[in-house]
């Protein structure tokens, strides 16, 4: 019972899984298996490319549920923003950017989901700096069954792109670089 109220609580996101009632299956997201990635145009001239390394959270995958019982909750660590240039990352963990020391954790929780067992989109709540907007993803499944140590695993991709006006995320850049490309690539281990 624990269990299913951290991950209740843990309000997080970038994705796109279905998250059901007591009878479904419930899934931990293995953060070894996970990541979100992201890509925004530096200046109109080039693509800057990065991750964050640290997400956790759970959803449940249930297709027998239909649309109306899929959920999740994903939880980011921003100051895990890796960009592959260590004084980079360093400037995107400011208060200019991502500020993380005040704003440790990004989340996505779910409201919706409209699509079948093998993809659709996902809407709910992404909280960025301090501020929840309403987002919808992309979700496509990836591939599920038995892993080699007697556990069962379900992956799932998404994509959405946000607006960073929306959520204050950082000083403007021109215009080319008001948007960002995420792609979530999530892995469940089935509890």
């Amino acid at each position: 019972m624990n269990k299913r109220i951290l991950a209740a609580t843990l309000g997080a996101a970038v994705l796109a899984f279905p998250v059901a009632d007591a009878g479904a299956a419930e899934y931990r997201i293995d953060p070894a298996h996970s990541v979100v990635q992201f890509k925004i145009s530096h200046l109109g001239y080039s693509w800057m490319i990065g991750v964050f390394d640290r997400i956790s959270g759970s959803f449940v995958y249930d297709p027998a549920a239909g649309p109306g019982g899929q959920k999740v909750a994903v939880e980011i660590e921003t100051a895990s923003i890796d960009t592959g240039h260590a004084e980079r990352d360093k400037h995107l963990r400011s208060p200019g950017f991502l500020n993380v020391k005040k704003f440790p954790r990004a989340s996505f929780v779910s409201t919706g989901y409209e699509g079948g067992a093998g993809g659709g989109t996902m809407k709910g709540n992404l909280t960025l700096m301090g501020v929840t907007k309403p987002i919808v993803i992309a979700v496509k499944k990836v591939g599920e069954g038995d892993d080699p140590w007697g556990g069962y695993r379900a992956g799932f991709e998404g994509t959405v792109r946000i607006d960073r006006r929306d959520f204050n995320a950082g000083r403007m850049l021109g215009p080319a670089s008001e948007s960002m490309d995420f792609f979530l690539s999530l892995e469940g281990i089935r509890q």
